[in-house]
C-alpha cells in the first residue's frame, strides 16, 4: 500500500484577545493506493484523527498538550508503510507489445516480488502483535493523543471477487496502528468490568478471518439463479458472437472470397426463388440468363436443366429433387430382427362360386370362439379374425371376384399369406378354379386346398387330386407338397384338420411383423355409408393403429375417429394381421390401396395431393395402359421379354391349338407368356387380371360382357377379336419381332486423308482434306485411322467447301473437316466415313 499524506495545517481561528475561545484542526487527510490481484489497484482517502489531551500547567491553568513520543512516531511510520506496487496499469499494457519468452520473465520477477512482499507484509503484522503485547517498563504520566485511522471508500467501489481475500495491508495497518496506541495509553490493560489484567496472562489477539467479502449493493434475481444454477450464457453474449460471425461473412466477400452453398432445385423454379436460395441478387440471374439466350422475368418460371446451369454459373452446387420425393421414408425403415414378434396368418378362400366357397366362410366363422362368447357376429366386414380353442388366432380375407386380391398384387402389396383353394369333390376343377389357381401362382402365395362337399354321394376326390396335376399344383397324396384336405362346409367336417394345415403352413412361413411403430396396411375394401361417411376395411400389416392417428389411404387422408372389429365392438388400437372397420377418411379409397400413418396433416396433405395430381395426369395421357403399341415400346426400351396375354376362346380345342402355335413363335430371346386361357366369354375377372398385368386380352369368337367391357374401357384395357388364327399368330410375331434387338449395318462412304490441320478460334482444330475414295456426307459417323489403328470413332460436326458448308464432298475434291468433341487429328491421318442403319430382325 502506498500512502500520501498531505499534513497541510490551517489557520488558528479565535478572537482577537488572548486566552480566548479556539479552534484547530485536528484531521489529516492523506491518499492510499490499494493494490490488488491481477494488477488492479485504486486510489483510497485516509484521515488520521488526533486526539486532544488537556493538563494543568505550571500556572493552575487547563493548557493542550502538544506532539507525541518519538517512539510512538516511529512505530506508526514503520507500519504504515507503503507496500510496493506489484503491477501498474502501464506495465500490464506494456506486457501486450512483448515477446513470448519476455513476458514469461516478466511475470516470473511479478510473481517472485509478490511473494516476498506477502511475506514482508505478514513479518510486520506478527512484530505488531508481539509488541502490543509486551508490558512498558517506564509507566508514562499521560497517553499522547492516540491516532486513528479511519479509510472511506470510494463512492463506486471496484466489486472484488469471492475467491479472492481482500489486502492484508489495509486490515493490517488499522490494527497495528490502534493496537499499540492502546496498549501504551495504560501499562496494565483493563478487562470489560474494569479490572486490570495482568499483560502476560493475556491471551493473544485472533488473527483477521480470511473470508469472502460481503457482496457490494442489490442482489438481483439473475444473480441470485447464476449462483444456485450455474453461469449460463446471455443474450447479449449470443448477440456478439453472431456479429463476429457476419463481420466475418462480410470480410469474406469484400476479400472476393466465394461462399458456396448447395441449391435445392425443384422440378420449377421462379428466377427470384432461385436467386434467394442461392443468396445472389435477381438482376444477377437476369443476366446470366440473358447470357444463355433465355429472357426470364423475376416471377417467371423455368425449367430444372436451366436453373441448374444457373447455379453452376455462380459456383454453388445443387441438389435436384423431385414432386415424388414426398413419398420417401413414408413406409419408414425395415425392422430390426429383434423387433419383430409372432403374428397371426392373413388367409384367402378362393375358389369357384357354386364350390361352397361362402357356406366354407360361414362355417370358419362359426369356430370362432370369440364369436360364440361374443352371441354371434353382429356384421361382416369382409374380413375378419378366428380364435382357435388352443388360442391361435387366424385372419381371413372374403374377396369375392378376386378383385381385392389382384389390386393388392398389382400395387405390389402382399397381403395374404396363404391362399385355401376351394374345389367341389362332385364337380372338379372349374373355370374360375383355374383362374383362381392363376392369380395365386401369379402372386407367388402358397396354396392349401380344400376338396369340400365330401358328403355327397357322386363326390371323388381323387379325381379332384389328379385334375390338379394339370395346372402344376401336386398334392402330398400324388408325392407333392401341397396340402389337401377333404371337408364338409355343410355338415362342418374336419374343419379343425383345415384350420391345423393352415397353422402349420403359416409355421413354415415364420410370419413376424413389429408391432411398435406406425401402422402400414391394405385396403380390403371400401364404401360410402349414410351417417358414416367413407368406412375403410383396412387389414393391418406391421405396427399398431390407434384411434387419433393421421393415415393416408391411397389417395385420401384422415384422422382415425372410430374402429370396430367384425363383432362390431369398438377398438382403441389394432396391430399387425388384424383386420378392422375404419371411420374418418376425407374419401373413399380404392380396394388394395397402401394405409400408412403419418405424423402430422401436413404431410398426409401433401402425400394425397402429389397422388391425385400423378392419376389425374396418367388419366389424361393418350395412350392406353395395355395396348400393343404402347407394349411394343416398351419391348423397344429393353423393358419387356416376354408378352404376357390373356386368352379365351369359343371351345377347348382352339385354345390348345392357340396356345401351341404361340408356343413354336418363341425363341431363347422373346415368348410369349398366357398369363390365363380359357373356354367362355370375357369377364371382369379377365379384366382385372390383364390390368394388374399390363396385358392385353385376346378373345377368339368370343365376346366380352356388357360388364367386362365397361371396366376394360374404364381401365384402358385393350380388347382384340380374331376369327382366324393366322391372323392372331401373324399379330403376334410382329410383337415378338420387335422384342428382337434390332440387327445393325454399316455403308461404306469413302476415305480423306488429311493434308494440313488449322487452328480457328470457338472451332477448334480443322483438318484441311482431300477426298481420296467415294465421297463423304456431312452428319455421317467416322473413323480417324493413324498407322493403320483406328483411335477415335464419331461424328463430322462440320464439312466445308472452301467458306461456305457443304453437305457432302466427293471424290478428288478437297474439303475442311471438323470433329465433334474430338480434336487429336494429325496430318497424314486418313478419314473413313459410313452410315450406320438398323435393319428389324424377323422371326
Amino acid at each position: 500500500m502506498t500512502e500520501t499524506k498531505d499534513t497541510t495545517k490551517g489557520t488558528k481561528l479565535g478572537l482577537s484577545r488572548p486566552s480566548k475561545l479556539e479552534l484547530n484542526k485536528t484531521v489529516e487527510k492523506g491518499q492510499v493506493r490499494q493494490s490488488f490481484s491481477h494488477g488492479r489497484s485504486k486510489m483510497v482517502t485516509v484521515e488520521v484523527k488526533k486526539k486532544r489531551s488537556f493538563e494543568r500547567d505550571s500556572g493552575g491553568h487547563m493548557a493542550e498538550v502538544k506532539g507525541a513520543p518519538l517512539g510512538e512516531e516511529l512505530k506508526i511510520q514503520e507500519l504504515v508503510q507503503p507496500e510496493p506496487e506489484i503491477v501498474e496499469v502501464e506495465e500490464a499494457a506494456a506486457l501486450s507489445n512483448l515477446t513470448n519468452e519476455e513476458r514469461a520473465a516478466r511475470v516470473k520477477a511479478l510473481e517472485s516480488a509478490r511473494v516476498a512482499n506477502a511475506e514482508a507484509a505478514e513479518k510486520a503484522r506478527l512484530e505488531a502483535e508481539r509488541k502490543a503485547l509486551e508490558p512498558d517498563p517506564e509507566p508514562e504520566p499521560e497517553p499522547e493523543p492516540e491516532p486513528e485511522v479511519i479509510s472511506e471508500p470510494d463512492p463506486k467501489p471496484e466489486p472484488v471477487p469471492e475467491e479472492t481475500a481482500p489486502p492484508a495491508p489495509v486490515v493490517d495497518t488499522a490494527r497495528a496502528v490502534k493496537e499499540p496506541a492502546e496498549a501504551d495509553a495504560d501499562r496494565r490493560p483493563r478487562n470489560k468490568k474494569g479490572a486490570k489484567v495482568d499483560p502476560r496472562k493475556q491471551q493473544a489477539p485472533a488473527r483477521p478471518r480470511m473470508e469472502p467479502r460481503r457482496r457490494s449493493g442489490k442482489l438481483t434475481i439473475s444473480e441470485a439463479l447464476e449462483e444456485q444454477e450455474g453461469r449460463q450464457r446471455s443474450l447479449a453474449s449470443v448477440k456478439r458472437q453472431r456479429d463476429k460471425e457476419r463481420e466475418k461473412m462480410m470480410e469474406a466477400r469484400s476479400e472476393g472470397k466465394k461462399v458456396v452453398r448447395e441449391v435445392v432445385i425443384p422440378e420449377v423454379i421462379t428466377v427470384q426463388e432461385l436467386a434467394n436460395r442461392m443468396a445472389e441478387r435477381a438482376v444477377d440471374v437476369i443476366k446470366v440468363l440473358m447470357k444463355m439466350d433465355v429472357m426470364a422475368a423475376p416471377t417467371q418460371v423455368i425449367d430444372t436443366d436451366t436453373a441448374e446451369l444457373v447455379v453452376g454459373e455462380f459456383g454453388h452446387k445443387f441438389k435436384r429433387v423431385s414432386e415424388a420425393d414426398v413419398e420417401i421414408g413414408l413406409r419408414g425403415i425395415e425392422d430390426d430382427s429383434s423387433t419383430l414378434q409372432t403374428r397371426a396368418p392373413v388367409v384367402t378362400i378362393m375358389g369357384h362360386v357354386d364350390h361352397g366357397k361362402t357356406s366354407l366362410l360361414d362355417a370358419l366363422r362359426e369356430t370362432d370362439v370369440a364369436g360364440h362368447e361374443a352371441g354371434g357376429i353382429t356384421q361382416h366386414i369382409g374380413a375378419y379374425q378366428v380364435t382357435m380353442p388352443s388360442g391361435a388366432k387366424i385372419s381371413f380375407l372374403d374377396t369375392p371376384g378376386h378383385a381385392a386380391f389382384t389390386e393388392m398384387r398389382s400395387r405390389g402389396a402382399k397381403a395374404t399369406d396363404i391362399v385355401v383353394l376351394c374345389v367341389a369333390a362332385d364337380d372338379g376343377i372349374m373355370p374360375q378354379t383355374i383362374e383362381a389357381i392363376h392369380h395365386a401362382q401369379a402372386a407367388n402365395v402358397p396354396i392349401i386346398v380344400a376338396i369340400n362337399k365330401i358328403d355327397k354321394p357322386d363326390a371323388d376326390a381323387n379325381r379332384v387330386r389328379t385334375d390338379l396335376l394339370q395346372h402344376d399344383i401336386q398334392v402330398e397324396e400324388v408325392g407333392g407338397d401341397v396340402l389337401a384336405i377333404e371337408v364338409s362346409a355343410l355338415k362342418k367336417l374336419n374343419l379343425e384338420k383345415l384350420e391345423e394345415a393352415i397353422l402349420l403352413q403359416a409355421e413354415l412361413l415364420d410370419l413376424k411383423a413389429n408391432p411398435d411403430r406406425p401402422a402400414e396396411g391394405v385396403v380390403v375394401e371400401a364404401k360410402m355409408e349414410q351417417g358414416r361417411g367413407s368406412v375403410a376395411t383396412v387389414l393391418i400389416q406391421r405396427g399398431t393403429l390407434r384411434v387419433g392417428d393421421i393415415f393416408v389411404a391411397g389417395k385420401e387422408w384422415g384422422r382415425v375417429r372410430a374402429m370396430f372389429d367384425a363383432h362390431g365392438v369398438a377398438l382403441d388400437e389394432a396391430g399387425p394381421s388384424v383386420p378392422v372397420e375404419v371411420l374418418g377418411l376425407g374419401g373413399t379409397p380404392d380396394a388394395g390401396n397402401e394405409v400408412t400413418a403419418v405424423d402430422s396433416e401436413g404431410r398426409a396433405r401433401e402425400v394425397s395431393e402429389f397422388r391425385k395430381r400423378r392419376d389425374k395426369a396418367a388419366a389424361s395421357a393418350a395412350s392406353a395402359r395395355g395396348s400393343l403399341e404402347q407394349m411394343f415400346e416398351r419391348i423397344k426400351e429393353g423393358e419387356a421379354e416376354t408378352l404376357p396375354i390373356v386368352l379365351k376362346a369359343d371351345v377347348h380345342g382352339s385354345v390348345e391349338a392357340i396356345i401351341g402355335a404361340l408356343d413354336k413363335l418363341g425363341t431363347d430371346e422373346v415368348k410369349v407368356q398366357v398369363l390365363h386361357s380359357g373356354v367362355g366369354g370375357i369377364n371382369e375377372s379377365d379384366v382385372t387380371l390383364a390390368r394388374a398385368s399390363g396385358a392385353p386380352i385376346i378373345g377368339f369368337n368370343v365376346r366380352a360382357n356388357p360388364q367386362a367391357r365397361d371396366l376394360a374401357n374404364q381401365d384402358n384395357v385393350e380388347l382384340r377379336y380374331y376369327s382366324i388364327i393366322y391372323n392372331l399368330t401373324d399379330d403376334l410375331k410382329q410383337v415378338l419381332s420387335g422384342m428382337l434387338a434390332p440387327e445393325i449395318r454399316e455403308t461404306y462412304l469413302g476415305n480423306a486423308k488429311i493434308r494440313e490441320v488449322f487452328n480457328i478460334t470457338k472451332v477448334g482444330r480443322v483438318a484441311g482434306c482431300i477426298v481420296t475414295d467415294g465421297q463423304v456426307k456431312r452428319g455421317s459417323q467416322v473413323r480417324l485411322i493413324r498407322d493403320d489403328v483406328v483411335i477415335h470413332e464419331g461424328e463430322l460436326s462440320q464439312l466445308k467447301r472452301f467458306k461456305d458448308d457443304a453437305k457432302e464432298v466427293k471424290d478428288g475434291t478437297e474439303c475442311g473437316m471438323a470433329f465433334a468433341n474430338y480434336q487429336d487429328i494429325q496430318v497424314g491421318d486418313v478419314i473413313e466415313c459410313f452410315d450406320v442403319e438398323e435393319v428389324a430382325r424377323q422371326l
